[in-house]
Protein backbone atom coordinates (compact mmCIF):
# COMPACT_ATOMS: atom_id res chain seq x y z
CA UNK A 1 0.00 0.00 0.00
CA UNK A 2 0.93 3.28 -0.68
CA UNK A 3 0.31 6.71 -0.18
CA UNK A 4 -1.30 9.52 -2.09
CA UNK A 5 -3.70 12.79 -1.90
CA UNK A 6 -6.24 14.03 -4.87
CA UNK A 7 -4.41 17.34 -6.61
CA UNK A 8 -6.35 20.33 -7.17
CA UNK A 9 -8.40 19.04 -10.39
CA UNK A 10 -9.84 16.32 -8.38
CA UNK A 11 -7.00 13.53 -9.74
CA UNK A 12 -4.83 11.57 -7.58
CA UNK A 13 -1.38 12.09 -7.10
CA UNK A 14 1.37 10.23 -4.55
CA UNK A 15 0.20 10.73 -1.26
CA UNK A 16 -2.34 9.31 0.91
CA UNK A 17 -4.76 6.60 1.08
CA UNK A 18 -4.28 4.78 -2.38
CA UNK A 19 -4.32 0.94 -2.45
CA UNK A 20 -1.75 -1.38 -4.11
CA UNK A 21 -0.29 1.67 -5.65
CA UNK A 22 -3.60 3.14 -6.89
CA UNK A 23 -6.14 4.86 -6.12
CA UNK A 24 -9.09 3.18 -4.08
CA UNK A 25 -11.56 4.46 -7.00
CA UNK A 26 -9.88 2.31 -9.37
CA UNK A 27 -10.74 -0.90 -7.02
CA UNK A 28 -14.67 0.34 -7.12
CA UNK A 29 -14.50 1.22 -10.89
CA UNK A 30 -12.68 -2.29 -11.49
CA UNK A 31 -16.22 -4.04 -9.36
CA UNK A 32 -18.37 -2.42 -11.19
CA UNK A 33 -17.23 -3.01 -14.77
CA UNK A 34 -16.69 -6.53 -13.57
CA UNK A 35 -20.36 -6.88 -13.26
CA UNK A 36 -21.62 -5.33 -15.96
CA UNK A 37 -19.41 -7.23 -18.14
CA UNK A 38 -21.18 -10.38 -16.84
CA UNK A 39 -24.25 -8.94 -17.45
CA UNK A 40 -23.40 -7.90 -20.87
CA UNK A 41 -21.59 -11.18 -21.45
CA UNK A 42 -23.69 -13.83 -19.82
CA UNK A 43 -26.24 -12.24 -22.16
CA UNK A 44 -24.04 -12.37 -25.24
CA UNK A 45 -23.55 -15.98 -24.46
CA UNK A 46 -26.70 -16.85 -25.14
CA UNK A 47 -28.07 -14.86 -28.29
CA UNK A 48 -27.14 -16.34 -30.97
CA UNK A 49 -27.67 -19.81 -29.35
CA UNK A 50 -31.14 -18.64 -27.94
CA UNK A 51 -31.99 -17.31 -31.86
CA UNK A 52 -31.18 -19.94 -33.37
CA UNK A 53 -32.22 -22.83 -31.48
CA UNK A 54 -35.46 -21.60 -30.37
CA UNK A 55 -36.64 -18.00 -30.68
CA UNK A 56 -36.63 -17.75 -34.50
CA UNK A 57 -38.40 -21.48 -35.12
CA UNK A 58 -41.19 -21.44 -35.72
CA UNK A 59 -44.04 -21.30 -33.16
CA UNK A 60 -42.09 -18.72 -31.41
CA UNK A 61 -40.86 -15.98 -33.45
CA UNK A 62 -44.31 -14.82 -34.12
CA UNK A 63 -44.96 -14.33 -30.84
CA UNK A 64 -41.87 -11.48 -30.70
CA UNK A 65 -43.25 -7.80 -31.15
CA UNK A 66 -41.56 -6.37 -34.43
CA UNK A 67 -39.76 -9.40 -35.46
CA UNK A 68 -41.84 -9.62 -38.60
CA UNK A 69 -41.10 -5.83 -39.38
CA UNK A 70 -37.29 -6.41 -38.88
CA UNK A 71 -37.13 -9.55 -41.03
CA UNK A 72 -38.59 -7.79 -43.74
CA UNK A 73 -36.04 -5.12 -43.57
CA UNK A 74 -33.13 -6.89 -43.87
CA UNK A 75 -34.50 -9.73 -46.01
CA UNK A 76 -35.20 -6.47 -48.75
CA UNK A 77 -31.59 -5.35 -48.54
CA UNK A 78 -29.92 -9.19 -48.46
CA UNK A 79 -32.76 -11.46 -49.62
CA UNK A 80 -34.38 -14.40 -48.16
CA UNK A 81 -32.73 -15.21 -44.94
CA UNK A 82 -32.88 -19.11 -42.94
CA UNK A 83 -32.51 -18.71 -38.90
CA UNK A 84 -28.94 -18.52 -38.45
CA UNK A 85 -27.83 -15.85 -41.18
CA UNK A 86 -31.05 -13.70 -39.61
CA UNK A 87 -29.88 -14.38 -36.06
CA UNK A 88 -26.42 -13.50 -37.16
CA UNK A 89 -27.49 -9.76 -38.82
CA UNK A 90 -29.44 -9.35 -35.41
CA UNK A 91 -26.41 -10.59 -33.74
CA UNK A 92 -24.81 -7.87 -35.42
CA UNK A 93 -27.16 -5.19 -35.19
CA UNK A 94 -26.84 -5.48 -31.60
CA UNK A 95 -23.52 -5.79 -30.16
CA UNK A 96 -22.42 -3.04 -33.16
CA UNK A 97 -25.32 -0.41 -31.58
CA UNK A 98 -24.34 -0.97 -28.29
CA UNK A 99 -20.86 0.73 -29.80
CA UNK A 100 -22.34 3.12 -31.85
CA UNK A 101 -24.68 4.93 -28.69
CA UNK A 102 -21.54 5.50 -26.83
CA UNK A 103 -20.53 8.80 -28.72
CA UNK A 104 -24.03 10.33 -27.98
CA UNK A 105 -23.60 9.04 -24.32
CA UNK A 106 -20.39 10.71 -24.07
CA UNK A 107 -21.98 14.45 -25.75
CA UNK A 108 -24.42 13.56 -22.89
CA UNK A 109 -21.73 13.31 -20.25
CA UNK A 110 -19.53 16.53 -21.58
CA UNK A 111 -22.06 18.90 -22.14
CA UNK A 112 -25.25 17.82 -20.12
CA UNK A 113 -25.41 15.41 -17.61
CA UNK A 114 -21.84 14.71 -16.33
CA UNK A 115 -20.06 11.24 -15.96
CA UNK A 116 -21.40 10.44 -12.58
CA UNK A 117 -25.65 11.07 -13.07
CA UNK A 118 -25.20 9.52 -17.08
CA UNK A 119 -23.24 6.32 -15.59
CA UNK A 120 -26.10 5.92 -13.12
CA UNK A 121 -28.99 6.02 -16.14
CA UNK A 122 -26.75 3.66 -17.81
CA UNK A 123 -26.77 1.02 -15.27
CA UNK A 124 -30.45 1.35 -14.19
CA UNK A 125 -31.32 0.94 -18.09
CA UNK A 126 -29.08 -2.06 -18.36
CA UNK A 127 -30.29 -4.01 -15.10
CA UNK A 128 -34.22 -3.29 -16.27
CA UNK A 129 -33.52 -4.54 -20.31
CA UNK A 130 -31.76 -7.65 -18.98
CA UNK A 131 -34.82 -8.78 -17.21
CA UNK A 132 -37.18 -7.64 -20.20
CA UNK A 133 -35.06 -10.71 -21.87
CA UNK A 134 -36.67 -13.12 -19.56
CA UNK A 135 -39.43 -12.36 -21.51
CA UNK A 136 -40.23 -13.89 -25.08
CA UNK A 137 -42.51 -11.19 -27.12
CA UNK A 138 -40.33 -8.41 -25.55
CA UNK A 139 -37.04 -9.36 -27.13
CA UNK A 140 -36.65 -6.17 -29.86
CA UNK A 141 -37.60 -4.00 -26.61
CA UNK A 142 -34.77 -5.18 -24.43
CA UNK A 143 -32.25 -5.26 -27.06
CA UNK A 144 -32.93 -1.45 -27.76
CA UNK A 145 -32.88 -0.68 -23.81
CA UNK A 146 -29.78 -2.34 -23.22
CA UNK A 147 -28.31 -0.99 -25.96
CA UNK A 148 -29.20 2.94 -24.56
CA UNK A 149 -28.21 1.91 -21.91
CA UNK A 150 -25.00 0.56 -22.50
CA UNK A 151 -24.24 3.86 -24.66
CA UNK A 152 -24.61 5.86 -21.25
CA UNK A 153 -22.55 3.28 -19.32
CA UNK A 154 -19.49 2.11 -21.30
CA UNK A 155 -18.08 5.59 -22.54
CA UNK A 156 -18.37 7.30 -19.42
CA UNK A 157 -16.92 4.60 -17.00
CA UNK A 158 -13.70 3.87 -19.33
CA UNK A 159 -12.98 7.32 -19.44
CA UNK A 160 -13.10 7.68 -15.20
CA UNK A 161 -9.96 5.45 -15.08
CA UNK A 162 -7.97 8.37 -16.50
CA UNK A 163 -9.86 10.43 -14.44
CA UNK A 164 -7.94 9.23 -11.26
CA UNK A 165 -4.51 10.29 -12.22
CA UNK A 166 -3.08 13.89 -13.07
CA UNK A 167 -1.72 14.20 -16.51
CA UNK A 168 1.69 12.45 -17.44
CA UNK A 169 1.42 9.83 -14.73
CA UNK A 170 3.01 6.54 -15.67
CA UNK A 171 0.22 4.61 -13.68
CA UNK A 172 -2.29 5.09 -16.35
CA UNK A 173 -1.40 2.69 -18.65
CA UNK A 174 -0.97 -0.16 -16.29
CA UNK A 175 -4.45 1.07 -14.68
CA UNK A 176 -6.17 0.25 -17.70
CA UNK A 177 -4.38 -3.10 -17.98
CA UNK A 178 -6.11 -3.69 -14.70
CA UNK A 179 -9.11 -2.12 -15.55
CA UNK A 180 -9.13 -4.77 -18.19
CA UNK A 181 -8.72 -7.52 -16.55
CA UNK A 182 -11.85 -6.74 -14.10
CA UNK A 183 -13.78 -6.64 -17.34
CA UNK A 184 -12.09 -9.96 -18.14
CA UNK A 185 -13.11 -11.69 -14.80
CA UNK A 186 -16.53 -10.62 -15.61
CA UNK A 187 -16.76 -12.15 -18.94
CA UNK A 188 -15.19 -15.49 -17.89
CA UNK A 189 -17.53 -16.08 -15.03
CA UNK A 190 -20.60 -14.60 -17.43
CA UNK A 191 -20.86 -18.25 -19.87
CA UNK A 192 -20.02 -20.56 -16.72
CA UNK A 193 -23.02 -18.88 -14.83
CA UNK A 194 -25.44 -17.45 -17.03
CA UNK A 195 -24.62 -19.85 -20.17
CA UNK A 196 -24.64 -22.81 -17.65
CA UNK A 197 -27.99 -21.96 -16.44
CA UNK A 198 -29.38 -20.68 -19.99
CA UNK A 199 -28.91 -24.07 -21.33
CA UNK A 200 -29.05 -26.48 -18.17
CA UNK A 201 -32.61 -25.04 -17.26
CA UNK A 202 -33.78 -22.55 -19.52
CA UNK A 203 -32.74 -19.57 -21.71
CA UNK A 204 -35.02 -17.21 -19.62
CA UNK A 205 -32.70 -18.48 -16.32
CA UNK A 206 -29.25 -17.33 -17.88
CA UNK A 207 -30.89 -13.77 -18.96
CA UNK A 208 -31.99 -13.10 -15.24
CA UNK A 209 -29.19 -14.38 -13.53
CA UNK A 210 -27.58 -11.41 -16.07
CA UNK A 211 -29.88 -8.83 -14.68
CA UNK A 212 -28.84 -9.59 -11.36
CA UNK A 213 -25.14 -9.00 -12.43
CA UNK A 214 -25.94 -5.20 -13.81
CA UNK A 215 -28.11 -5.15 -10.45
CA UNK A 216 -24.86 -5.32 -8.58
CA UNK A 217 -22.84 -3.39 -10.40
CA UNK A 218 -25.61 -0.47 -10.45
CA UNK A 219 -24.93 -0.83 -6.55
CA UNK A 220 -21.69 -0.85 -6.31
CA UNK A 221 -21.37 2.33 -8.16
CA UNK A 222 -23.88 4.15 -6.18
CA UNK A 223 -21.79 3.19 -2.99
CA UNK A 224 -18.25 4.57 -4.52
CA UNK A 225 -19.65 7.63 -6.02
CA UNK A 226 -19.19 9.81 -3.01
CA UNK A 227 -15.57 9.61 -3.06
CA UNK A 228 -15.00 9.76 -6.96
CA UNK A 229 -13.33 12.50 -8.37
CA UNK A 230 -15.32 15.36 -9.44
CA UNK A 231 -16.53 14.75 -13.50
CA UNK A 232 -14.69 16.11 -16.55
CA UNK A 233 -17.68 18.50 -17.16
CA UNK A 234 -18.12 20.01 -13.17
CA UNK A 235 -14.42 20.42 -13.53
CA UNK A 236 -14.43 22.56 -16.87
CA UNK A 237 -17.42 24.49 -16.20
CA UNK A 238 -15.36 25.35 -12.65
CA UNK A 239 -12.67 26.57 -14.59
CA UNK A 240 -14.54 28.40 -17.78
CA UNK A 241 -12.97 25.90 -20.19
CA UNK A 242 -16.26 24.50 -21.59
CA UNK A 243 -16.48 27.13 -24.07
CA UNK A 244 -13.09 27.47 -25.29
CA UNK A 245 -12.22 26.18 -28.83
CA UNK A 246 -9.55 23.26 -29.37
CA UNK A 247 -5.95 24.30 -29.38
CA UNK A 248 -3.59 23.23 -32.26
CA UNK A 249 -2.24 20.15 -30.37
CA UNK A 250 -6.22 18.83 -28.92
CA UNK A 251 -7.36 19.03 -32.69
CA UNK A 252 -4.37 17.16 -33.57
CA UNK A 253 -4.86 14.07 -30.93
CA UNK A 254 -8.23 14.12 -32.54
CA UNK A 255 -7.49 13.76 -35.88
CA UNK A 256 -4.95 10.83 -34.91
CA UNK A 257 -7.35 9.18 -33.04
CA UNK A 258 -9.68 9.37 -36.29
CA UNK A 259 -7.36 7.96 -38.23
CA UNK A 260 -6.82 4.91 -36.37
CA UNK A 261 -10.49 4.37 -36.17
CA UNK A 262 -10.73 2.20 -40.04
CA UNK A 263 -8.29 -0.51 -39.26
CA UNK A 264 -9.30 -0.94 -35.33
CA UNK A 265 -13.10 -1.31 -37.01
CA UNK A 266 -11.29 -4.52 -38.87
CA UNK A 267 -10.04 -5.89 -36.13
CA UNK A 268 -13.55 -5.74 -34.27
CA UNK A 269 -14.93 -7.04 -37.23
CA UNK A 270 -12.53 -9.91 -36.90
CA UNK A 271 -12.43 -10.18 -33.35
CA UNK A 272 -15.83 -10.33 -32.74
CA UNK A 273 -16.68 -13.71 -34.39
CA UNK A 274 -16.25 -15.66 -31.16
CA UNK A 275 -19.40 -14.92 -30.16
CA UNK A 276 -21.00 -15.12 -33.41
CA UNK A 277 -19.74 -17.59 -36.10
CA UNK A 278 -17.03 -19.60 -33.71
CA UNK A 279 -20.01 -20.48 -31.02
CA UNK A 280 -21.40 -22.40 -34.41
CA UNK A 281 -18.38 -23.64 -34.80
CA UNK A 282 -17.80 -25.39 -31.25
CA UNK A 283 -21.54 -26.35 -31.54
CA UNK A 284 -21.59 -28.02 -34.66
CA UNK A 285 -17.78 -28.69 -36.00
CA UNK A 286 -16.01 -29.45 -32.88
CA UNK A 287 -15.24 -32.75 -30.85
CA UNK A 288 -15.82 -31.59 -27.20
CA UNK A 289 -14.87 -34.40 -25.71
CA UNK A 290 -12.90 -34.23 -22.72
CA UNK A 291 -11.26 -37.52 -21.14
CA UNK A 292 -9.84 -37.24 -17.96
CA UNK A 293 -9.58 -40.31 -16.12
CA UNK A 294 -11.08 -39.27 -13.38
CA UNK A 295 -13.72 -37.46 -15.63
CA UNK A 296 -15.23 -37.99 -19.09
CA UNK A 297 -17.59 -35.96 -20.74
CA UNK A 298 -18.19 -32.88 -23.24
CA UNK A 299 -17.28 -29.38 -22.76
CA UNK A 300 -20.81 -27.10 -22.84
CA UNK A 301 -20.68 -24.76 -26.06
CA UNK A 302 -21.45 -21.78 -23.85
CA UNK A 303 -17.93 -22.27 -21.91
CA UNK A 304 -15.63 -21.63 -24.98
CA UNK A 305 -16.49 -18.28 -24.51
CA UNK A 306 -14.85 -18.19 -21.08
CA UNK A 307 -11.67 -19.31 -22.92
CA UNK A 308 -11.05 -15.73 -24.03
CA UNK A 309 -11.83 -13.92 -20.20
CA UNK A 310 -9.28 -16.01 -18.77
CA UNK A 311 -6.36 -16.27 -20.78
CA UNK A 312 -6.37 -12.06 -20.37
CA UNK A 313 -6.22 -12.13 -16.56
CA UNK A 314 -3.98 -14.97 -16.95
CA UNK A 315 -1.69 -13.44 -19.61
CA UNK A 316 -2.05 -9.42 -18.88
CA UNK A 317 1.20 -9.90 -16.03
CA UNK A 318 2.94 -11.79 -18.81
CA UNK A 319 2.30 -9.01 -21.20
CA UNK A 320 3.19 -6.01 -18.51
CA UNK A 321 6.23 -7.56 -17.85
CA UNK A 322 7.27 -8.06 -20.81
CA UNK A 323 6.70 -4.46 -22.06
CA UNK A 324 8.09 -3.24 -18.88
CA UNK A 325 11.85 -5.00 -19.55
CA UNK A 326 11.43 -4.01 -23.60
CA UNK A 327 11.21 -0.10 -21.95
CA UNK A 328 14.41 -0.75 -19.82
CA UNK A 329 16.28 -1.83 -22.87
CA UNK A 330 14.87 0.22 -25.01
CA UNK A 331 12.84 -1.50 -27.45
CA UNK A 332 9.20 -1.40 -26.28
CA UNK A 333 7.10 -1.27 -29.18
CA UNK A 334 5.19 2.44 -29.64
CA UNK A 335 1.15 2.35 -29.25
CA UNK A 336 0.43 1.95 -32.46
CA UNK A 337 2.76 -0.40 -33.48
CA UNK A 338 1.70 -2.60 -30.67
CA UNK A 339 -1.74 -1.83 -32.53
CA UNK A 340 -0.35 -3.46 -35.30
CA UNK A 341 0.92 -6.64 -33.36
CA UNK A 342 -2.62 -7.26 -32.07
CA UNK A 343 -4.03 -7.58 -35.62
CA UNK A 344 -1.53 -10.11 -36.85
CA UNK A 345 -2.33 -11.77 -34.04
CA UNK A 346 -5.82 -12.12 -34.62
CA UNK A 347 -5.04 -13.00 -38.09
CA UNK A 348 -2.73 -15.58 -36.85
CA UNK A 349 -5.38 -17.02 -34.53
CA UNK A 350 -8.04 -17.67 -37.59
CA UNK A 351 -5.30 -19.30 -39.54
CA UNK A 352 -5.17 -22.07 -36.73
CA UNK A 353 -8.74 -22.24 -37.31
CA UNK A 354 -8.27 -22.54 -41.21
CA UNK A 355 -5.77 -25.49 -40.41
CA UNK A 356 -8.50 -27.33 -38.17
CA UNK A 357 -10.95 -27.00 -41.02
CA UNK A 358 -8.96 -28.42 -43.62
CA UNK A 359 -7.65 -31.25 -40.79
CA UNK A 360 -10.69 -31.90 -40.19
CA UNK A 361 -11.99 -32.44 -44.11
CA UNK A 362 -15.81 -32.08 -42.90
CA UNK A 363 -15.69 -33.85 -39.81
CA UNK A 364 -15.00 -32.53 -36.09
CA UNK A 365 -11.78 -31.26 -35.27
CA UNK A 366 -10.33 -31.59 -31.46
CA UNK A 367 -11.58 -28.80 -28.98
CA UNK A 368 -7.50 -28.40 -28.78
CA UNK A 369 -7.22 -26.44 -32.03
CA UNK A 370 -10.69 -24.03 -30.80
CA UNK A 371 -7.96 -23.38 -27.27
CA UNK A 372 -4.98 -23.07 -29.66
CA UNK A 373 -7.12 -20.26 -31.50
CA UNK A 374 -7.94 -18.64 -28.20
CA UNK A 375 -4.86 -18.13 -26.92
CA UNK A 376 -3.16 -16.52 -30.10
CA UNK A 377 -6.56 -14.00 -30.08
CA UNK A 378 -6.28 -13.07 -26.68
CA UNK A 379 -2.15 -12.03 -27.15
CA UNK A 380 -3.60 -10.22 -29.87
CA UNK A 381 -6.62 -8.32 -27.66
CA UNK A 382 -4.28 -7.85 -25.56
CA UNK A 383 -1.71 -5.94 -27.93
CA UNK A 384 -4.68 -3.49 -29.06
CA UNK A 385 -7.70 -3.28 -26.72
CA UNK A 386 -6.78 -1.94 -23.15
CA UNK A 387 -3.92 0.32 -25.13
CA UNK A 388 -6.55 2.04 -27.09
CA UNK A 389 -8.27 3.10 -24.58
CA UNK A 390 -5.00 4.55 -22.54
CA UNK A 391 -4.46 6.46 -25.64
CA UNK A 392 -7.33 7.95 -26.25
CA UNK A 393 -7.52 9.64 -22.12
CA UNK A 394 -3.53 10.69 -23.22
CA UNK A 395 -4.39 11.68 -26.58
CA UNK A 396 -8.19 13.65 -26.52
CA UNK A 397 -8.72 16.93 -25.05
CA UNK A 398 -9.81 16.23 -21.02
CA UNK A 399 -13.45 18.82 -21.90
CA UNK A 400 -14.07 15.96 -24.46
CA UNK A 401 -12.63 12.70 -23.28
CA UNK A 402 -16.36 10.92 -22.79
CA UNK A 403 -17.11 12.02 -26.19
CA UNK A 404 -13.66 10.74 -27.84
CA UNK A 405 -14.04 7.76 -25.53
CA UNK A 406 -17.43 7.34 -27.05
CA UNK A 407 -16.25 7.41 -30.71
CA UNK A 408 -13.16 5.15 -30.16
CA UNK A 409 -15.78 2.50 -28.91
CA UNK A 410 -17.49 3.28 -32.21
CA UNK A 411 -14.89 1.35 -34.05
CA UNK A 412 -16.77 -1.59 -32.35
CA UNK A 413 -20.15 -0.87 -33.52
CA UNK A 414 -18.97 -0.88 -37.38
CA UNK A 415 -16.75 -3.57 -36.70
CA UNK A 416 -19.64 -5.80 -35.15
CA UNK A 417 -21.66 -4.46 -37.90
CA UNK A 418 -19.21 -5.46 -40.55
CA UNK A 419 -18.64 -8.80 -38.21
CA UNK A 420 -22.45 -9.41 -38.61
CA UNK A 421 -22.27 -9.24 -42.55
CA UNK A 422 -19.75 -11.41 -42.65
CA UNK A 423 -20.97 -14.15 -40.49
CA UNK A 424 -24.03 -14.02 -42.96
CA UNK A 425 -21.63 -16.00 -44.93
CA UNK A 426 -20.82 -19.06 -42.55
CA UNK A 427 -23.53 -21.18 -43.73
CA UNK A 428 -22.56 -20.55 -47.65
CA UNK A 429 -18.83 -21.10 -47.18
CA UNK A 430 -16.37 -23.71 -46.80
CA UNK A 431 -14.96 -23.08 -43.47
CA UNK A 432 -11.29 -23.46 -43.83
CA UNK A 433 -12.70 -20.73 -46.52
CA UNK A 434 -14.19 -18.54 -44.11
CA UNK A 435 -11.49 -18.52 -41.75
CA UNK A 436 -8.86 -18.07 -44.43
CA UNK A 437 -11.53 -14.65 -45.30
CA UNK A 438 -11.64 -13.23 -41.63
CA UNK A 439 -7.57 -14.06 -41.15
CA UNK A 440 -7.32 -12.05 -44.58
CA UNK A 441 -9.47 -9.05 -43.01
CA UNK A 442 -7.54 -8.66 -39.56
CA UNK A 443 -4.00 -9.04 -41.54
CA UNK A 444 -5.04 -6.10 -44.00
CA UNK A 445 -5.52 -3.83 -40.77
CA UNK A 446 -2.37 -4.66 -39.53
CA UNK A 447 -0.86 -3.48 -42.58
CA UNK A 448 -2.92 -0.52 -42.16
CA UNK A 449 -1.73 0.50 -39.45
CA UNK A 450 1.64 -0.13 -39.86
CA UNK A 451 1.36 2.33 -42.70
CA UNK A 452 0.42 5.27 -40.02
CA UNK A 453 3.16 4.66 -37.44
CA UNK A 454 5.34 7.12 -38.82
CA UNK A 455 3.32 10.01 -39.70
CA UNK A 456 1.08 9.25 -36.33
CA UNK A 457 3.94 9.45 -34.48
CA UNK A 458 4.43 13.28 -33.41
CA UNK A 459 0.64 13.81 -33.02
CA UNK A 460 0.37 11.00 -30.52
CA UNK A 461 2.91 13.07 -28.37
CA UNK A 462 3.40 9.76 -26.61
CA UNK A 463 5.45 9.97 -23.87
Amino acid sequence: MSLSTAGPSGRATRGESDLFGHPRGLTFLFATEMWERFSYYGMRALLVLYMVKYLLLPGHAENVIGLGALRHVLESMFGPLGAQPFSSHIYGLYTGLVYLTPIFGGILADRVLGQHRTILLGAALMAIGHFMMAFEPLFLFALTVLILGNGAFKPNMSAQVGGLYAPGDPRRDRAYSIFYVGINVGAFLAPLVCGTLGEELGWHYGFTAAGVGMTIALAIYLYALPGLPPDELHKAMDSGREKQPLDRSERLGILALLALFVPTTLFWATYEQQGNTIALWADDYTDRTINLIVWAGQIPVTWFQAFNPFMIFAFTPFILALWKRQEETGREPSTVMKMAFGCFGVAAAYLILAAAAFSAGGGKASWLWLTAYFVVLTIGELYLSPVGLSLVTKVAPARAVSMMMGVWLATSFTGNFIGGYLGSFWSSMAKDSFFMMIAAIAALAGLVILAFVRPLKPMLRES
